[in-house]
């Protein structure tokens, strides 16, 4: 055979000794071909390096193989925080064994999103993965409208999605605070996420529970989830409340933030002011003190929402389209 020339498929099946369509039935998986024939058909393949045209094949099966991941933050966000390392780990692990491609997408401005929603139901993609929503996305009701399986990750906001993966952000949060208590801690506040994500809300939630028994005062700043954040939100929590002895932050970057400004202000910790964040990052276990915080299982999150996506894509019916996995507390040196 000329070297110049890519092998096709009548080659193949010349080489097999079947016809045209019997090759095509094997590469597309289908179930009606004889198991003689089907070896005949790969061990050709085999020896001739042939290689679907994936243009034609999409045609006959109407599937790209292509997953999305829309991810709602900036490149910046993503690339620094542990949250989404973690998560997109365990979305390409799950993928890995199904053949799917994954693409990253990062979508922050409406003119972003209504890009990507005229990309993603173009039939480029069998399906799409989102997390980090804000508010009452529009774009998940889209997809789903015009039949595009989707799986979101994270409760949102406003919006009640077919299938979503969530880790228990309202109890992650209330068995912190709850731990602080017990370590007779008086004055605890919290440096919450945003209001307009589920998770921001549920864990903002999960602190007021457990002070809602003691009577004491609620002390709340808010952040973004960002270590500058945590920052500009610890000067004003110290500004306004001097006597604060413990603070749960809702994520471990806005934790060790706080950590830097109590350092700055000379506060020892745990002894004057004990701190928990929310993800049991590699940072948070590497920092000084060590960080006590909330593990969520952000890779098995990953897989989960990928499992879930991949069953919706072939058609089957889920018997729990909506999962919701456990946290625990990971005590270290900071509380």
């Amino acid at each position: 055979m000329n070297g110049d020339r890519r092998p096709t498929l009548e080659a193949v099946a010349a080489l097999a000794g079947v016809g045209r369509g019997t090759v095509s039935r094997v590469i597309n998986g289908s179930p009606k071909v004889s198991e003689k024939a089907r070896g005949a058909v790969q061990q050709a393949i085999q020896e001739l390096g042939y290689v679907p045209n994936r243009a034609a094949r999409a045609l006959v099966t109407r599937r790209t193989d292509t997953v999305a991941l829309v991810v709602s933050e900036s490149e910046l966000r993503v690339f620094d925080e542990p949250y989404f390392a973690g998560t997109i780990r365990g979305i390409g692990s799950a993928l890995s064994e199904t053949g799917l491609q994954l693409i990253l997408a990062m979508a922050q401005t409406p003119q972003d999103h209504e890009r990507l929603e005229h990309y993603l139901t173009g039939q480029h993609v069998d399906g799409v993965l989102l997390i980090s929503l804000h508010g009452a996305d529009p774009l998940p009701g889209r997809l789903e409208a015009m039949g595009v399986p989707t799986v979101i990750g994270g409760r949102p906001v406003g919006l009640t999605p077919y299938s979503y993966v969530d880790v228990d952000n309202r109890a992650g949060a209330r068995q912190a605070v709850k731990y602080l208590l017990g370590k007779g801690r008086r004055r605890i506040a919290t440096i919450a996420g945003p209001q307009d994500m589920g998770v921001g809300v549920d864990r903002l939630a999960g602190y007021r529970d457990a002070l809602l028994a003691t009577g004491m005062t609620e002390i709340v700043a808010y952040g973004d989830f960002s270590e500058e954040s945590g920052i500009v939100a610890m000067r004003g929590l110290l500004a306004g409340n001097p006597d604060v002895d413990a603070v749960f932050t809702a994520s471990d970057p806005m934790a060790l933030g706080a950590i830097r400004v109590l350092r700055e202000e000379g506060k020892k910790i745990p002894e004057d002011v004990a701190v928990i964040g929310f993800d049991d990052s590699p940072a948070g276990s590497h920092s000084s003190p060590a960080l006590t915080t909330v593990h969520q299982p952000t890779e098995a999150m990953g897989r989960q929402m990928a499992h879930l996506l991949v069953a919706r894509i072939n058609g089957e019916h889920l018997e729990q389209p909506v999962v919701i996995l456990d946290t625990h507390l990971v005590e270290r040196a900071s509380a």
